[in-house]
């Protein structure tokens, strides 16, 4: 029982870290299309 749960928690981790990558990448291939780099970059400035 304890080896099928630690392999749902790994599957589940594995998931969520491919689910954000692919969500960054994505981000970041509309980040200069939308134009709000130069906006980022002036909010981080402040």
């Amino acid at each position: 029982m304890m080896k099928s749960s630690s392999y749902s928690t790994v599957n589940m981790e594995f998931y969520l870290i491919y689910s954000m990558s692919k969500w960054i990448n994505t981000y970041f291939e509309l980040l200069p299309s939308i134009g709000i780099l130069p906006i980022a970059t002036s909010l981080l400035r402040r």
